[in-house]
């Protein structure tokens, strides 16, 4: 039956294709125009002999995988003449078309470079693989290296009888189950980088576990598109950057960078870091109704702390005038038309086609240049690229217009360009050799090709990665808006978010961050985290970096010379502060009990304890109380604790001569893991808030040490957690904000 006359699933079925993969494959029009034109070249070859369901196996992989069409007859000529007749040679047939994208093909190198007219017979198979068992090599990988083109059943086979000859059947002891051996995921090395799974985060960004293409060598890439000018557009591309490294960070700045942000900071700025290249921080700046000069101010502020620093600082504006000329070009070669349809009747899944689409370009022409002089109402056209992306979304916007004043452009422009029109042109003209997103823009990839193909400009490569989630949170632009709406929140850093700002303002050290992103690694999946493993980075981080200092937040007093307290216990090298040691100090109420509990090791009447580096024990003679019972002052014996009758059970920390404070303590702010799913909390985000999220203590106790601590600087408050000064503070009283607990809390796991 002949291929164009046949219904196309009784066609897909007759050469071997179950069923369901050959409705399968009547989705994808693309995919079935392919192998029906392949199927109707390959049977003019065989003739009356047919296609098989062999040659019909490895038409269909050829099709599915072939990026370039017009290799398709070349390919089915190799394939339907028996030249081509295993999984393992079209593979090295569609690797060698791909990086032979030009013409003509060097047929001879072509051949020898997939086997053809190479035959293994199952001689040569048993005496290689005798060979290798007799000088006890590893079998059938070796065996493949010498036997490359050999069937892979066949060398299994012969391996299976040759170590069963040799050793015999299996025993009992031979089918037992082994134990699983576990192995530490992350190590440090000697150069403090992380590692993961015996590699570093820099050798995966080296390219190690990424498989990333060379410079210039993009049309290797899965899914790029080989047009007659690319190899020009490529080789101009590689004499302008010489071969280096290109990547940029493009935020838009509508709204404070958070955690997801920092891996892909440190990815795009990593990637070129570890490879000696260049990363731009690139504002996408199209959309001037949402954007503030604070979010540039911010993500700039954000990307330096931590760590690096842009090889240029760009915006989308910069490129307004070109990006506009480039789509006068798309719309005069027929890839562009002006509609009016409005945004409500293009939402849902299948909107109406435009009925504007086949519109004479210069008609579209004549539109565009109206809409640019402003005379068209918001909403009244746009400009659409004629393209089916991957999601099914068809003819995506490239232009709209907005009667709004841009914060560098002024009024200069009432039409501004779209994501989906813009970005991939942005990174063409910056000559971009990596285009990092991440996963949920997989669907544009193929948009982003065709768009630099439709305009014959140099096309970067699209790379998509896992983006990173944090559970107990939430990171929308729009939602954490409408937290700060509700007053629930008070900025977008406040210390409870997960924003960039809000972690450095609770005293998240940027290396912790960092680090995080380490232990995470750079992963195709999505990664979502429990909020402890950035937890327990922190105070990593902070045990060494963070001085001590003594701190009560709910003071009991004390009544009883100058005591020298070290800053790091651990290393007292490393510096040491003077704290008052008078007749009145102050403790925490929880360490002292009126009745002794079992198991309760600090200050009790009939206990004495011990103050942390003083070098003395107290013990209770009286207890004072006020007129509501309530334990107020304590009046106690104090002694050498080399004088002590008995060594203390505890050593408890004290502040005298303290500075008043304000403590903040943080709780998560949701309840719930996944507060946005609506089958964990059917009233929506808003109805998670946790009440207890933010305790402040308004008159808690600090030794004089901090007294001239600067926003941002960080400290220990022993046996209390980690503290970070907040910018409330002023010179009359300090603000601190608990960044961390000194040890996670088992409750929240």
């Amino acid at each position: 039956m002949r291929a164009d006359m046949a219904d196309p699933l009784t066609l897909f079925t007759s050469i071997g294709l179950s069923e369901q993969k050959a409705k399968e494959t009547l989705k994808n029009d693309a995919l079935c125009s392919a192998l029906k034109d392949a199927i109707a070249q390959a049977q003019r070859v065989l003739g009356a002999a047919g296609v098989d369901k062999a040659t019909g196996t490895l038409l269909y992989t050829m099709t599915s995988r072939l990026r370039d069409p017009k290799r398709l007859g070349f390919l089915t000529d190799h394939i339907a003449q028996r030249k081509i007749c295993t999984e393992l040679q079209l593979a090295a047939a569609l690797e060698f078309v791909k990086s032979h994208p030009q013409d003509p093909i060097n047929q001879q190198e072509f051949e020898s470079l997939c086997g053809v007219g190479v035959v293994i017979t199952p001689e040569q198979i048993e005496d290689k693989d005798v060979s290798l068992i007799e000088n006890a090599s590893v079998f059938t990988g070796e065996a493949r290296g010498g036997l490359m083109w050999a069937d892979g059943k066949m060398i299994k086979n012969e391996v299976d009888m040759q170590v069963l000859h040799l050793l015999g059947p299996k025993t009992e002891a031979d089918l037992e189950k082994k134990p699983k051996v576990t192995f530490h995921t992350e190590e440090l090395t000697m150069n403090g980088e992380i590692k993961i799974e015996g590699r570093s985060l820099m050798d995966e960004l080296r390219g190690v576990a990424l498989n990333f293409h060379k410079p210039g060598e993009n049309y290797k890439t899965e899914g790029y598109v080989v047009t007659p000018k690319t190899m020009d557009l490529l080789k101009q591309h590689l004499e302008f950057t010489g071969g280096q490294i290109r990547t940029r960070f493009p935020p838009e700045p509508n709204g404070i960078l958070h955690i997801g942000h920092a891996k892909a900071i440190n990815f795009n700025f990593g990637y070129a870091k570890a490879n000696d290249g260049i990363c731009y921080l690139r504002y996408d700046d199209t959309n001037p109704e949402k954007e503030e000069e604070k979010y540039f101010t911010a993500i700039k502020d954000m990307v330096e702390w931590l760590g690096y620093k842009p090889y240029e600082i760009t915006h989308a504006s910069d490129n307004f005038q070109r990006l506009y000329d480039l789509a006068v070009d798309l719309i005069r070669r027929g890839h562009a038309y002006v509609c009016h349809q409005r945004g409500e009747e293009l939402k849902g899944h299948n909107p109406p086609p435009s009925p504007w689409r086949e519109r004479p370009a210069e008609e579209s022409l004549v539109l565009f240049d109206r809409m640019r002089r402003g005379l068209f109402a918001e909403g009244e056209a746009t400009v659409r690229m004629k393209i089916v992306m991957e999601d099914g979304k068809m003819d995506p916007v490239a232009y709209r217009i907005k009667y709004t004043a841009h914060h560098r452009t002024g009024d200069a422009w009432c039409i501004y360009p779209t994501y989906d029109y813009t970005h991939c042109l942005c990174d063409s003209i910056e000559n971009i050799t990596h285009s990092l997103c991440t996963k949920e823009f997989q669907a544009r990839r193929s948009s982003y090709f065709w768009l630099c193909n439709a305009l014959d400009v140099y096309c970067p490569v699209q790379w998509e990665y896992g983006r990173l989630n944090l559970t107990y949170t939430v990171v929308s632009k729009r939602k954490i808006i409408k937290l700060v709406e509700e007053g629930t929140v008070r900025d977008w850093d406040d210390p409870r978010l997960f924003t960039l700002t809000a972690l450095r303002r609770r005293g998240f050290p940027s290396e912790a961050i960092n680090n995080f992103c380490a232990k995470v690694g750079v992963t195709v999946a999505q990664a979502t985290m429990e909020p402890h493993m950035l937890e327990s980075c922190v105070r990593d981080v902070l045990n060494d970096h963070a001085p001590r200092a003594m701190a009560v937040l709910e003071p009991l007093k004390v009544t009883i010379n100058d005591v020298r307290v070290p800053d790091f216990p651990a290393n007292e090298f490393m510096g040491s502060h003077v704290v008052p040691f008078t007749r009145t100090i102050f403790i925490e109420q929880s360490d002292f009990r009126e009745v002794m509990e079992k198991g309760y090791k600090r200050l009790t009447p009939d206990q004495p304890v011990g103050l942390r580096h003083a070098g003395y024990v107290i013990s209770v003679q009286k207890v004072i109380k006020d007129a509501q019972g309530r334990v107020v002052e304590l009046e106690v014996h104090c002694c050498s604790s080399n004088e002590a009758s008995e060594k203390p059970k505890a050593f408890i920390h004290w502040v005298s001569e303290p500075q008043k404070c304000e403590i903040r303590l943080y709780e998560r702010l949701f309840l719930h893991k996944n507060p946005e799913d609506p089958s964990e909390v059917p009233g929506g985000f808003l109805s998670d808030i946790n009440p207890n999220s933010l305790q402040v203590i308004d008159s808690a106790l600090v030794d004089i040490s901090v007294s001239k601590a600067k926003v941002f600087d960080k400290f220990q408050f022993e046996r209390v957690g980690y503290f970070a000064l907040d910018p409330d503070s002023t010179a009359d009283k300090l603000v601190f904000n608990r960044t961390v607990t000194l040890k996670e809390d088992p409750g929240k796991m």
